[in-house]
């Protein structure tokens, strides 16, 4: 019998340590740390609120929705650090048609999203076929989406305050759809960029999980010669990548400027470390071939919390950002020596 309870423990001790090994446990580990953290340096019980997770879901969804994009390349062993960038030009854009122009938002809201992918898939081409690396060609496209941005908003925001042909300001009210997307429902209970948020995550999933095109990104990312040599599309697979990176980032600014009320061409600066942070803290290997968005997913939760935690406890932004770039290190040891 005490045999028996013997072996029992050694395989209950083995099955453990084969868990601890998977990217999923160690995710989950990272979030129930930083939640714990939470529940001891609460702020006099703030943390325990609804409305406090709430605005940590709402904080979090526009990098979350970067980090959708990001989870796409980095499997493929790339990189995107342009994502900011073609937010903050989307942001500007959406801004101008619906504010300044008065464009329908249906109408607006197509031409961001072809401009985040035009922005997306030029890099991509850049990346494939003239074999430049995806740091060097995604750091081009931040420069370049950035550039356009001050240049179409002339270096100002753009806001409800309209210049007129006087030299004047007249102010205008936000369109609907800025409250539309910046609303709550539910009883004010879940924001609706939350919901566009999960949205993002679900046709992540089906895409990585369900379609042919989430088998080639995993080949390619684990080994993009033998991938072109097996019959995969690789070229096409690299464009439909850092295409989809840039759609998700024009969904992003249309978010950000619903949420700002106004399109600022300086919007989305530094916003490639958080959503790297997030796909990185989530488990996927910078490496590439290995991930997935539900990891991404509980990575954003992970640096939410943390950065809420840090928010009501009165911890400065500068502070948040050192500790944000040591995470990211830290995450990319702990990869490196998991096994």
């Amino acid at each position: 019998m005490q045999l028996k309870q013997t072996k029992f423990s050694k395989n209950l001790i083995l099955d453990l340590m084969r868990i601890s090994k998977l990217p999923v446990a160690r995710a989950l580990a990272a979030l129930c740390f930083v939640i714990v953290l939470g529940m001891i340096f609460n702020a006099d019980g703030a943390f325990f609120k609804w409305d406090t997770h709430r605005d940590m879901l709402r904080h979090i969804s526009v990098f979350g929705i970067l980090a959708c994009g990001m989870t796409l390349v980095i499997i493929t062993a790339g990189i995107d650090l342009s994502v900011g960038s073609i937010l903050g030009l989307t942001a500007v854009l959406f801004s101008l048609f619906t504010i300044h122009l008065g464009w329908p938002p249906f109408f607006a809201v197509l031409i961001c999203l072809a401009a985040g992918l035009s922005c997306g898939f030029t890099s991509g081409f850049v990346i494939d076929r003239f074999k430049v690396q995806p740091f060097i060609a995604t750091l081009a496209m931040m420069v370049f989406a950035r550039g356009i941005a001050k240049w179409v908003s002339g270096g100002q925001k753009i806001s409800t305050a309209v210049l007129q042909t006087d030299g004047t300001y007249q102010y205008v009210e936000a369109p609907p759809v800025f409250n539309l997307i910046n609303s709550k429902i539910f009883h004010e209970n879940i924001a609706v960029v939350t919901l566009i948020f999960l949205g993002s995550i679900l046709i992540c999933w089906l895409v990585l999980s369900k379609l042919r095109w989430g088998r080639h990104i995993y080949a390619v990312g684990g080994n993009e010669e033998a991938s072109r040599l097996s019959g995969i599309p690789v070229t096409a697979t690299k464009l439909l990548v850092y295409g989809a990176s840039g759609f998700f980032c024009a969904v992003a600014g249309i978010c950000q400027a619903a949420q700002e009320l106004q399109g600022d061409p300086e919007a989305g600066m530094t916003y490639e470390l958080t959503a790297i942070a997030i796909v990185v803290i989530g488990g996927t290997n910078l490496l590439g071939g290995t991930g997935g968005i539900g990891l991404t997913f509980i990575g954003a939760m992970t640096i939410g919390y943390l950065e809420k935690i840090l928010s009501i406890n009165a911890v400065g932004e500068a502070s948040r950002l050192m500790l944000t770039g040591v995470i990211i290190v830290g995450a990319v040891m702990f990869q490196k020596y998991r096994k």
